[in-house]
C-alpha cells in the first residue's frame, strides 16, 4: 500500500460542529477538500461504505454550518453516508476502528454520539423518525428543527411516502432533504435552477405566496383553488415538485449539491422560514471527488480496504465461491429449463446474486427497489398465475415485509420461494443486518417450509428443490461469504422435504450407546464436526445430524437418536423459536424428557452483537466448537449428578 495521511490543517481546527460554524464561509470549500481526502484514506485502511459518502460532503459541511445541531436533529437515511457526519461531529480519532470490534459503527447509532438522535442501517425511516422529533418539539414547544437527509434510493419505499402524508402536522420545524445520488429524477442542474431555488426559498417570496393565499381566500372558494392550483404548477413545471406539493411539502429545488454556494442561502432560508413542512431537492454524484469511484459502476458504494492512490482493492485469497453466487448461478441454469423460474430482490442484485441471473435472463429478474413489502406481494402473484417466483432478500431485510409473508403468502399458500441471503452474524455491519430471527418468524407460520443450507453444495440442491415445490411456500437461508469448499454437485437433488441427514458416522448407521448426538441446522455444521472430534477424543461416542430442515421437522430421526444417546444438542445460527425450540416441543409432547434424555439448545444469544470479526461473534454468541464441547459436557456432569443424588 501506498498510502500516507492527507494534510488537513482546517479540519484540524474542527472537532464539532460548534467548530465548524466558528470558520467563515469562504473557507467551506478547503474543509470539504479536506473531509473527503480524510474520508477517503480512512475507508481506505478499515473498508466500507465509500461512494455515498463521498457524495455528501458538501451536504453535510452545510447542514452542520447552518442547522445548530445537536439541538436541532439531523437523521440520516441511509446510515452508510454518514461517514463524514462522524468525522466533524467529534468520532474523527475514531474513524479508522469503523466497523471493527469495539470501534465505531458504519451507521449512525444513538449510543455512538449525541449528533446521532437515531439510529438508521435499513433505509427509509429518516421522515417518519424526523416528523416524531419535529412533532414532540412542537407540542413541548422546544425550539429546534428536524431535518431528515434521505438517499440512496430510500425514496423507492412506500415508507418515506406514508410519513410525508402526514409530515404537515410538523409546520416548519421538519426539513426533508432529498439527496438524489442516483435515483435520475432531476433534470440537468445549474445557474438557472440554482437562482430559482433561492428564490422560492427566500423569505420575500413565502412571504408574498402566504400574503396572495390570504387574498385568494377572501375570494370565492372556486377562484381561491384554481390560483393555488396555477401557482402550484407553475412552479412544479420549473422545479419538479408537483408530487411533493401534493404530499404537503414545500418543495425546493433541485440544486446542486456539491455547491456550497448555492446549498448554504438554501439552506438558511428554509431554517428561517415560516412556511413548511418543507422538502429540498438536492442532486448529488456518488463518489464525488475520488476518480476510482466516480468511474466505478458502483461508484465504490462498498469496498474492501484499498489503495487511496491506486483506488485498487485489496485483493482476498482465492477460495470456495461465495454463497450468493452460488444461488445466482444456480438458479439461472435451472431457467434454461423452465421457464417459469423468475427472480425478484428488493435493490440488492450484486448481493442476492441475482445479477447473475438477469444476466442470462433479464426479461425475468425484477429489481423492485428498497421496497420488500411490494417484492414480496408482487411474488405472490406472481406465483398466482403459475410462475415459481424466487424472492431473493437479505435475513434482515426480509423482516420489513412480515406482514406480506404472512397474509399474501403463507395464509394463500401461495408457492412463494424465499432465498434468504445473509443468515447468521454477518461481521462488519453488525447487528442491524444479522440475519438473526428468519427461522424462528418463518418456522411459525403453517404451511410454510423452512431450509438452512450446511454448505454450498447443499444450497444447490435446495435451489432445485425449493424450484420443484409447488405445494406451498419455501424458504431456504444460506450465510453471508464464502462457502466451505466443498465440490458442487454436477446434477442438483431434490431434496425429500421434512428429511435431515447423518453425516457422523460417515456410514449414517446411528449406534445404540451412543453418548452425544448434534443436531446442526444451517452453516454450523463444520464447528459441529470439530466438537464431535474434540468429543471423540475424550472417548464420547458422538453422531452429528444435518436436520436440513426446521420445518417439517424430521421428527422420525429425532426420536431415533433420542432413543440412542444420553445428550441431544440442537445447533443453530438463530435466535431462540428456532431448531431447538421446536425438537423441544417435540420431545415435550412425546414424554422423551421422562426417560432421563437430556436435551440443550444452542442458538444465538437474548442480545444484539456489534460489528466483528465473524468468527469472533460467534464466539461471543457461544456457537463455536469449544462451546459446542464445554454445553455437552456440562450436560453429561449434571446427568451423572442427577442419577447419583436419585439413587441417594
Amino acid at each position: 500500500m501506498t498510502n500516507s495521511r492527507p494534510e488537513t490543517p482546517l479540519l484540524d481546527q474542527v472537532d464539532t460542529p460548534e467548530d465548524l460554524r466558528r470558520l467563515e464561509p469562504e473557507q467551506l470549500r478547503q474543509l470539504s477538500d479536506e473531509l473527503r481526502a480524510e474520508m477517503i484514506d480512512a475507508v481506505g485502511s478499515t473498508g466500507g461504505h465509500l461512494g455515498s459518502g463521498l457524495g455528501v460532503v458538501e451536504l453535510t459541511t452545510a447542514i452542520h454550518y447552518v442547522f445548530n445541531t445537536p439541538e436541532d436533529r439531523l437523521i440520516w437515511d441511509v446510515g452508510h453516508q454518514a461517514y463524514p457526519h462522524k468525522i466533524l461531529t467529534g468520532r474523527r480519532d475514531r474513524i479508522r476502528t469503523l466497523r471493527q470490534g469495539g470501534g465505531l459503527s458504519g451507521f449512525t447509532k444513538r449510543s455512538e454520539s449525541e449528533y446521532d438522535p437515531f439510529g438508521a442501517a435499513h433505509s427509509s425511516t429518516s421522515i417518519s423518525a424526523g416528523l416524531g422529533f419535529a412533532v414532540a418539539n412542537k407540542l413541548n414547544d422546544r425550539p429546534g428543527k428536524a431535518i431528515a437527509v434521505i438517499g440512496d434510493g430510500a425514496m423507492s419505499a412506500g415508507m418515506a411516502y406514508e410519513a410525508m402524508n402526514n409530515a404537515e402536522q410538523a409546520g416548519n420545524r421538519l426539513i426533508v432533504i432529498l439527496n438524489d445520488n442516483d435515483m435520475s429524477i432531476a433534470p440537468p442542474v445549474g445557474g438557472l435552477s440554482a437562482y430559482l431555488a433561492r428564490m422560492v426559498s427566500s423569505s420575500e417570496y413565502l412571504g408574498l405566496r402566504t400574503l396572495a393565499s390570504k387574498v385568494a381566500r377572501r375570494l370565492h372558494r372556486k377562484v381561491h383553488s384554481g390560483l393555488e392550483k396555477a401557482e402550484e404548477y407553475a412552479r412544479g413545471m420549473v422545479t419538479g415538485g408537483t408530487m411533493f406539493e401534493e404530499l404537503g411539502f414545500y418543495y425546493v429545488g433541485p440544486i446542486d449539491g456539491h455547491n456550497l454556494d448555492h446549498l448554504i442561502p438554501v439552506l438558511e432560508n428554509v431554517r428561517d422560514s415560516e412556511q413548511g413542512p418543507v422538502l429540498v431537492h438536492v442532486v448529488t454524484t456518488k463518489g464525488k471527488g475520488y476518480e476510482p469511484a466516480e468511474n466505478s459502476a458502483d461508484k465504490y458504494h462498498g469496498v474492501p480496504k484499498f489503495d487511496v492512490v491506486t483506488g485498487e482493492k485489496k485483493k482476498s485469497a482465492a477460495g470456495p465461491p461465495a454463497y450468493q453466487n452460488v444461488f445466482g448461478e444456480t438458479l439461472a441454469k435451472l431457467a434454461e429449463t423452465d421457464e417459469r423460474i423468475c427472480a425478484i430482490t428488493a435493490a440488492m442484485p450484486g448481493g442476492t446474486g441475482v445479477d447473475k441471473f438477469a444476466a442470462a435472463h433479464p426479461d425475468r429478474a425484477f429489481d423492485v427497489g428498497i421496497a420488500e413489502q411490494h417484492g414480496v406481494t408482487f411474488a405472490a402473484g406472481l406465483a398466482a398465475q403459475g410462475m415459481r417466483p424466487f424472492a431473493a432478500i437479505y435475513s434482515t431485510f426480509l423482516q420489513r415485509a412480515y406482514d406480506q409473508v404472512v397474509h399474501d403468502v403463507a395464509i394463500q399458500n401461495l408457492p412463494v420461494r424465499f432465498a434468504i441471503d445473509r443468515a447468521g452474524l454477518v461481521g462488519a455491519d453488525g447487528a442491524t443486518h444479522a440475519g438473526s430471527f428468519d427461522v424462528t418468524y418463518l418456522a411459525s407460520l403453517p404451511n410454510f417450509v423452512v431450509m438452512a443450507a450446511a454448505d454450498e453444495a447443499e444450497l444447490v440442491h435446495m435451489t432445485y428443490t425449493a424450484a420443484e415445490h409447488d405445494s406451498g411456500p419455501i424458504a431456504f437461508r444460506y450465510p453471508r461469504g464464502n462457502g466451505v469448499g466443498v465440490a458442487l454437485p454436477e446434477q442438483p437433488q431434490k431434496l425429500a422435504i421434512g428429511k435431515g441427514r447423518i453425516v457422523r458416522p460417515e456410514s449414517g448407521n446411528i449406534e445404540k450407546g451412543g453418548k452425544v448426538a448434534i443436531l446442526s441446522l444451517g452453516a454450523r455444521l463444520a464447528e459441529a464436526q470439530k466438537a464431535a472430534d474434540q468429543l471423540e477424543a475424550k472417548g464420547l461416542t458422538t453422531t452429528v445430524a444435518d436436520m436440513r430442515f426446521a420445518k417439517p421437522l424430521d421428527e422420525e430421526l429425532i426420536r431415533k437418536l433420542a432413543a440412542t444417546h444420553d445428550v441431544v444438542v440442537t445447533l443453530e445460527e438463530a435466535a431462540i423459536g428456532g431448531l431447538g425450540a421446536h425438537v423441544l416441543t417435540l420431545a415435550s409432547d412425546e414424554g422423551l424428557l421422562d426417560a432421563g434424555l437430556k436435551i440443550r439448545t444452542m442458538r444465538l444469544p437474548d442480545v444484539f452483537i456489534d460489528q466483528d470479526d465473524p468468527d469472533k461473534q460467534y464466539d461471543q454468541a457461544g456457537l463455536n466448537a469449544p462451546q459446542i464441547v464445554d454445553t455437552v459436557l456440562a450436560a453429561l456432569r449434571h446427568n451423572s449428578a442427577a442419577v447419583k443424588k436419585a439413587r441417594a
